[in-house]
């Protein structure tokens, strides 16, 4: 158990550290639906990241990536293939970053997360969690290798679950916070929504190169062995 653990650790920490979900969520809750529409942004990313992480598992252990050397070495290759997609994400985020004191640009759609009804909230965190390349490839990662390791389904599943609780975290956190912090919550939530909202650029470029590194890292070795 601890090995699937340890094995899917890293990338759920790096679907956790996800500035433009965050900034998404504590602009819900400030809007006129906050207790209805935070929930259901959180209930939308618990799903996907659900959802992701056991269909790739389950495709990834019928494909007999644990005893089969093909099908292992292709998923070898497919972290490889993953890790420099998101080095060139690094790049090109390190090269978007605002300079100082210019006023980051943030996507159209952030604009519009407080005038959200109930069910867009919980479908834009689904799309945050499981469609978002980062996130979508560290899920995919973190799935692959864990089916890699040939572990029992509870442990299997105890490994997913724990991925998907710890990738949740960032999200859950603002939730819990702004529905019992009372006014306390939304000051330190503006000024967190501030600061990531500048630094989301520097933050993103910093994390795709850190994990296209950790995921090229991890493909090389069952190929060069």
């Amino acid at each position: 158990m601890g090995q699937g653990i340890s094995a899917v650790l890293t990338f759920a920490i790096g679907v956790a550290i996800s500035p433009l979900p965050i900034i998404a969520v504590i602009l819900m809750l400030f809007s006129r639906r906050a207790k209805v529409n935070g929930p259901a942004f959180l209930v939308g990313w618990v799903l996907a990241l659900a959802a992701v992480s056991t269909i790739v598992y389950v495709l990834s252990h019928d494909g007999n990536v644990a005893t089969s050397t093909t099908a292992a070495d292709s998923v070898s290759w497919g972290k490889i293939v993953l890790g420099v997609a998101l080095l060139g994400f690094a790049r090109r985020n390190w090269r978007k970053r605002p300079a100082a004191g210019e006023e980051p640009a943030m996507p159209k759609w952030v604009g519009a997360v407080d005038t959200l009804s109930p069910g867009k909230a919980l479908g834009l965190g689904v799309v945050l969690a499981g469609v978002n390349p980062k996130n979508l490839i560290l899920t995919a990662g973190a799935a692959a290798g864990l089916a890699q390791l040939g572990l029992s389904t509870t442990d299997a599943v105890v490994a997913i679950a724990v991925f998907v609780v710890i990738g949740s975290l960032t999200i859950a956190g603002p939730v819990v916070y702004a529905l019992f912090g009372g006014a306390r919550a939304r000051t330190s939530l503006e000024a967190a929504k501030a600061w990531l909202s500048t630094h989301n650029a520097a933050v993103m470029a910093v994390l795709f190169l850190v994990f296209g590194v950790d995921l090229i890292a991890k493909g090389l070795p069952p190929l060069t062995s």
